[in-house]
């Protein structure tokens, strides 16, 4: 679960996993970080438990009124209040939107007179993709969805780019890789929680080119580690904070004892967590 504070008159959530005993914590964060924006909006990458937990609390309190996910028909063989939800909103035509490459909206990634943008587009889908068409039909007949998950950029203009990838798989990245030219990158969520499994096929690495790669809460066994790049693991690193400003982001996690050796120390004060220092986002 992830949320952007942005610079404009925008907040957005990507992804949602609560459970019972934090998620009344979470909720009261997220309404103080939300608190005074005209736009909040929830980007789910696709209707896993690990990435829909606490959904129907979470509109319950906050009552979601943009949902931006791919337009799909996913099912599940054991239906969750949760996932109900999903579909409730995923087919909502007055709260869905829906995400493919290239896509705009005004405020996601279009300005007005009214507020700025928030500085999100999407790399993927490619809707007439014949491998995405598979991979909805799969999600329909209630397979994974993991490939139905969109490749999703946040850049901060002067500042960081960020890349989130849901939870692709390796043999479907490797599949598309030359349907999707990726755009150089800081920091990369890796795919399907920094698994083995998700593996990001090399050549788009070569595009992105990311300063640092954030490795999910996946089992240590089954962790692709990237060799070759700079990585923070949430394992080990607990919650992360990176605090986007143009030139450089200051990084934080909430683990006291977690360091890195690769940033640049400004001496920042703890204000996000403990500071373990700064990536420079622009040579």
């Amino acid at each position: 679960m992830f949320y952007i504070v942005h610079g404009s008159d925008n907040f957005a959530i990507i992804d949602c996993c609560m459970s019972e005993d934090d998620r009344s914590g979470i909720v009261k964060e997220l309404k103080s970080k939300s608190a005074g924006k005209g736009i909040s909006r929830f980007i789910s990458t696709h209707p896993d438990d690990d990435h829909i937990s606490g959904l129907f609390y979470l509109h319950q309190q906050m009552d979601l009124l943009n949902f931006y996910c791919v337009k799909n028909e996913a099912t599940k063989e054991d239906e969750t209040g949760d996932f109900n939800q999903y579909c409730e909103l995923r087919n909502d035509s007055k709260r869905a939107f829906y995400l493919f490459r290239g896509c705009s909206r005004r405020w996601m990634n279009e300005d007005d007179e009214e507020r700025k943008n928030s500085g999100v587009s999407i790399l993927w889908p490619i809707t007439d993709s014949e491998l995405h068409r598979e991979a909805l039909r799969q999600a329909k007949e209630g397979d994974s969805p993991n490939n139905i998950s969109p490749i999703v950029k946040y850049s901060l203009i002067g500042g960081a780019t960020i890349i989130w990838m849901g939870d692709l798989e390796s043999t479907f990245m490797n599949e598309v890789k030359d349907e999707v030219r990726m755009d150089a990158t800081d920091i990369l969520f890796a795919p399907h929680h920094g698994r083995d499994s998700g593996t990001v096929p090399t050549r788009w690495l070569e595009q992105m080119n990311p300063k640092l790669i954030i490795i999910g809460e996946a089992p240590a066994m089954h962790l692709n580690y990237y060799v070759g790049y700079n990585t923070i693991t949430q394992n080990s690193a607990g919650d992360i904070t990176f605090d986007c400003l143009p030139g450089q982001t200051h990084v934080y996690v909430s683990d006291p004892d977690y360091s890195v050796d690769f940033l640049d120390e400004e001496y920042m004060p703890d204000a996000y967590g403990k500071y373990i220092g700064t990536l420079k986002v622009k040579d």
